[in-house]
């Protein structure tokens, strides 16, 4: 997938907590629906509902249910009464967890027992709060079955910063799906791919730019795909860091660079004060980067062509305007 391409036909395959697309499977019969995901994010991803408690078969309604530490372990118990359904809900998301594989990305409901991926409550035997820093029982299998994938709860996606983020890692991961995971794996699209993302990469984390590039220069050096697995864990490690004006600024500069040849000079000195604006947080992201794309459209420079560091999402998701 170069930077011009839209996503594949069928959308994204991204999980999704059923709750969130305002399917009535909370305790209380209810649902936490989100707009932003059903309205926006439903145009390009393709999301697959599932709702732990369900598949552990404790209905609708039913007693709502809390993390509660006994012995050092910590069980799925009902808040109210002594009633524990860790063994219902582990077996359900053992056979829940195989289905997910193909997914590129994961959006959780927050505050959750069974999803939520932070901050959850834990309870004492007594069923008083002991602590907040639990993860949800599905949260942390998911997290932990698949550490790559990216993963975010809907209430993050509300800051500019963290949407953007995981939507960018999102494509980025499918990309890496698509075109070199499995069969499609080969010296070829692993080069084709680190160079489709450099820009990107060098953004988000200088350091991982610099450790994934010469992991990549000799690569007889260990099997192909242990190499793979060690640049795709560089990667999206690098991925998950969000990127800071600062470390933007670095790489538009890095990128003009392959253009000062041949633009105006009145033009570059435009770009530079919007770049230089960019940083001062005056303008959003998308200003300076549209002059940079228009000055590779105008006189196109072939190695910038594919970089997904221009366009790594859909422009109509607006991602941009506000970073």
């Amino acid at each position: 997938m170069t930077a011009e391409q839209p996503p594949s036909a069928g959308g994204i395959p991204v999980g999704i907590s059923a709750c969130l697309l305002g399917r009535e499977v909370r305790h209380d019969g209810g649902h936490k629906h989100s707009r932003y995901c059903t309205g926006v994010l439903s145009r390009y991803f393709d999301f697959q509902p599932l709702c732990p408690e369900l598949e552990a078969g404790l209905g609708v309604p039913r007693p709502a249910i809390h993390l509660r530490e006994r012995d050092g372990n910590l069980h799925v118990t009902e808040t109210r009464g002594e009633a524990d359904h860790t063994a219902a809900m582990d077996a359900a998301i053992a056979r829940a967890l195989p289905g997910l594989a193909h997914l590129r990305g994961y959006i959780l409901m927050a505050k959750s027992p069974s999803c939520g991926m932070d901050r959850i409550k834990v309870h004492n035997a007594d069923g008083q709060v002991v602590r907040r820093d639990g993860r949800g029982r599905f949260a942390e299998a998911l997290m932990a079955a698949y550490p790559l994938m990216p993963v975010e709860e809907e209430g993050r996606l509300n800051d500019d910063g963290l949407r953007e983020n995981f939507i960018e890692r999102v494509f980025a991961y499918d990309d890496w799906r698509q075109n070199v995971a499995g069969d499609q794996l080969s010296a070829r699209s692993l080069i084709a791919f680190h160079t489709r993302h450099k820009f990107q990469l060098l953004a988000h984390s200088e350091k991982h730019y610099r450790q994934l590039g010469p992991l990549l220069s000799d690569l007889k050096a260990a099997p192909l795909a242990d190499i793979a697995g060690r640049y795709l864990e560089g990667f999206m490690a690098a991925m998950a860091r969000q990127v800071s004006r600062g470390a933007h600024m670095n790489a538009m500069l890095h990128l003009l660079g392959y253009l000062k040849g041949t633009m105006p000079e009145a033009d570059k000195t435009v770009l530079l004060e919007q770049i230089e604006a960019y940083r001062r947080g005056e303008v959003p992201l998308v200003v300076p980067m549209t002059l940079l794309r228009m000055a590779q459209r105008r006189e196109p420079v072939d190695y910038l062509r594919v970089q997904q560091y221009l366009a790594p999402y859909p422009d109509e998701l607006g991602l941009r305007n506000r970073v």
